[in-house]
């Protein structure tokens, strides 16, 4: 039997209910999730909600929710309310985000573990209010924040991930917490397409932002792709930005990404269960015009 992803979903202005009819085809068709990013500048949580009411046996939940955007008692009502009426579907992906989003909403951000340490501990508190939570998954790259999700939440999700270094990574999972259904999450940018040329291109442009995060740099270069992550920081450091996407080697493309034939990309989602991720999540993207909705039907196609 296929085992089946989870696919990411978001909703621009004007086309959100085709996002909820797009969560309905993805159940359709036996997708393990739908589960919400902030692209577009979608409010996940709500988009996650949403679909949780649209559907009926689909897995959701934001992707990540940034916890400097809402207080988190507010945050722990909305989750509570939306597990309860999806009969325990929801999964709730919490992260700091990156240092671009901070400067554009005027937050601050203090010490990543210190501080989601404390809001999850905030969320529990006001659990005796709003009824039981779901499943608070932490957002995760490198191995510090792993280990606090093992100790204080029900699971962790990495986006943009070296699948390669994963493994030594889950290492640190107990068995009893894996056996007990630690989520593992991983969104995989993916791109299917016979012409591999074109799909890479789209993968790179996807990943550039990434790129000029330190702590994503930083990330990679832990995970052993040292050689580009001082090419991709030269570039930057000359001010070079359009030389950024030259400088991701294809080798370290296909360890953070998917891409080429139908065939190929089912057979690097069933590799990524076989890592130890339970719930791969493809980030679609496509070679062709039409974007996300293209993207879909791409993977629609590749599942069919």
């Amino acid at each position: 039997m296929t085992r089946m992803p989870a696919v990411t979903l978001a909703a621009l202005p004007g086309r959100r209910a085709q996002a909820l009819e797009a969560a309905r085809e993805i159940e359709r068709r036996g997708f393990s999730g739908a589960y919400c990013t902030t692209a577009g500048g979608v409010d996940n949580v709500a988009l996650s909600q949403a679909i949780a009411q649209a559907t009926s046996t689909l897995h959701t939940g934001p992707m990540i929710a940034p916890i400097y955007f809402r207080i988190p008692a507010e945050l722990a009502r909305g989750a509570a309310l939306a597990h309860e009426l999806s009969a325990g579907r929801l999964r709730l992906g919490i992260g700091v985000s990156h240092a671009p989003s901070h400067a554009r909403n005027g937050v601050v951000a203090g010490k990543p573990l210190a501080d989601v340490r404390a809001y999850v501990a905030a969320m529990r508190a006001a659990e005796h209010e709003t009824g039981p939570l779901p499943p608070i998954v932490l957002a995760c790259l490198r191995t510090r924040m792993l280990e606090l999700a093992v100790e204080i939440a029900d699971g962790a999700v990495w986006a943009n991930p070296a699948r390669s270094h994963l493994p030594k990574q889950l290492a640190r999972v107990p068995v009893h917490k894996r056996a007990a259904g630690f989520f593992v999450g991983a969104l995989i940018p993916t791109c299917i397409s016979d012409d591999e040329a074109a799909a890479k291109a789209a993968l790179r442009r996807q990943l550039t932002l990434y790129c000029h995060l330190p702590n994503y740099r930083n990330y990679w270069r832990e995970a052993g792709w040292v050689e580009e992550m001082d090419a991709i920081e030269a570039a930057i450091a000359a001010g070079d930005a359009d030389g950024v996407p030259a400088r991701m080697s294809d080798r370290w493309l296909a360890d953070v990404t998917l891409f080429g034939s139908a065939t190929r990309v089912r057979d690097g989602i069933e590799a990524a269960f076989d890592a130890g991720i339970t719930t791969p999540v493809v980030v679609p993207s496509s070679a062709r015009k039409g974007g996300s909705a293209q993207a879909l039907t791409e993977l629609f196609a590749a599942y069919a």
